[in-house]
């Protein structure tokens, strides 16, 4: 029996190494060798659409070194979540057709024509980058200097108080979403990912009823990692001592240190997802405890989308996604 598989009664249970995105009426997964996604359109069909990951488990070395493979992963993360999201959303539009379109959009329409939606996208892109800035940089830390004023507050001080409202902020962001209609649905294709991955692991067969008993946490979450990062800026921070008077500085430091802060939460998801000890449950906590916002309860057809997602990414031979 190996160690890294806990077998009893014909049923192993093991880490997975798969994982997976929530997608607008859908659910992608990414897997050893291959990527799929899997829509609900319209017309209440699955929609499965599968590609092969570029190299397969044979990754470049700057993937594989510690704490710089995470910068990378997370940039490849993000812009293929991004495609993913954007297909969905087209698929989700399939025959439907929008009643009475402005002259403004008709304008648009002729004039751009292909090029309408990557203008779109890109101006999509641009505001939320802005909004993330100010949000989870400028107004915390300037809220932060303007307490400074009126009480004597020291550099770590301050740090810790910025920290604490950028996870408020973040908290009550993801509460405000999951009021939304949409991204409730969305949150509950998170929730249908979770669980099947769950069942997955727990070597069960890959069906309704099954998926539906296991939980919707999950510590490799992007929730979680999210949180992590959270929390090691708040350290890195603290320690480095980044200027308070000038804030447009810090905002800059803050960037330039981003990208070893990602390093640093993805080796602590890295170690969630392949262990379970009290080290890892602890530090998992706060981010499968903000995942009670971020993942709802699936119904039965959302489920169905994510079990289809995740079987056609599961590699021949499961030993090679054993973590």
């Amino acid at each position: 029996m190996s160690q890294k598989n806990n077998c009893n009664e014909n049923v192993c249970k093991f880490k997975s190494k798969i994982g997976g995105q929530a997608l607008i009426e859908g659910v992608m997964m990414r897997g050893i060798y291959k990527t799929a996604m899997v829509c609900r359109l319209p017309s209440g069909e699955l929609d499965l659409e599968e590609w092969d990951i570029k190299n397969g488990p044979n990754l470049p070395w700057y993937r594989k070194v510690p704490f710089l493979r995470g910068i990378f992963n997370f940039v490849t993360s993000l812009v293929e979540g991004y495609k993913c999201l954007s297909k969905s959303a087209d698929k989700s539009m399939q025959g439907i057709e929008e009643e009475n379109p402005s002259k403004f959009e008709k304008w648009l329409e002729e004039k751009l024509g292909d090029k309408l939606m990557p203008i779109v996208s890109a101006i999509g892109i641009f505001l939320g980058v802005i909004l993330a800035v100010g949000l989870f940089m400028l107004a915390p830390a300037g809220v932060t200097k303007l307490i400074g004023k009126f009480v004597t507050l020291g550099a770590v001080a301050k740090t810790i108080i910025e920290g604490i409202m950028k996870i408020a902020i973040f908290i009550l962001y993801m509460w405000l979403t999951s009021l939304m209609p949409d991204m409730r649905r969305t949150y509950e294709y998170h929730g249908a990912e979770h669980k099947t991955i769950a069942c997955y692991e727990a070597g069960e067969e890959l069906n309704v009823e099954n998926v539906k008993k296991h939980t919707r946490f999950h510590p490799r979450c992007g929730t979680s990692f999210i949180f992590i990062v959270l929390i090691v800026s708040i350290v890195v921070f603290s320690v480095l001592r980044l200027p308070w008077d000038n804030i447009l500085l810090r905002m800059v430091c803050k960037l330039a240190l981003l990208p070893f802060i990602v390093g640093i939460g993805y080796e602590f998801i890295r170690l969630a997802g392949r262990y379970e000890n009290w080290f890892t449950k602890l530090f998992s906590a706060p981010g499968l405890a903000v995942q009670r916002i971020t993942t709802k309860e699936p119904d039965d057809s959302q489920i169905e989308c994510a079990i289809m997602a995740l079987e056609a990414v599961i590699p021949e031979n499961k030993e090679d996604d054993v973590w």
